[in-house]
């Protein structure tokens, strides 16, 4: 390798180095859910809100239920009001410590997996 091509080499690699990389629009993460503001009540069906950075594809994700003993319980969910927002549907269920567990892909084919845990009281 001649000179002009090892300096244009090296130039090049400090030029792609120094491009910004922005990794959080290529994966779904939770920007909000409605646990913070609404807990889940004993005995009453109901649903949890979660909203991601992106729009989702519901269809290929899933969403478990995990309870005591490290149960999985397969969850429904639909899109929700807002862009990037999913409603999960939750049965009733007995006062105790539970966790949403989720593997949602992102629009642009990027998974994301997560744990959320909650308390029915």
């Amino acid at each position: 390798m001649n000179r002009y091509q090892q300096l244009f080499l090296s130039v090049f690699t400090v030029l792609l180095l120094a491009l910004p990389v922005n990794q959080a629009s290529a994966h779904a993460v939770v920007t909000d859910y409605s646990l913070k503001l609404k807990p889940i009540h004993a005995h009453t069906a109901d649903h949890i809100d979660l909203t991601f950075n992106s729009k989702i594809e519901l269809g290929l994700s899933q969403i478990f239920l995990v309870s005591k003993g490290d149960k999985h319980q397969l969850l429904t969910a639909e899109m929700g009001k807002k862009q990037g927002q999913i409603s999960i549907n939750v049965p009733a269920l007995e006062a105790g410590e539970y966790a949403i567990r989720f593997k949602i892909f992102a629009a642009d084919g990027h998974l994301t997996e997560d744990v959320i845990h909650f308390t029915v009281s």
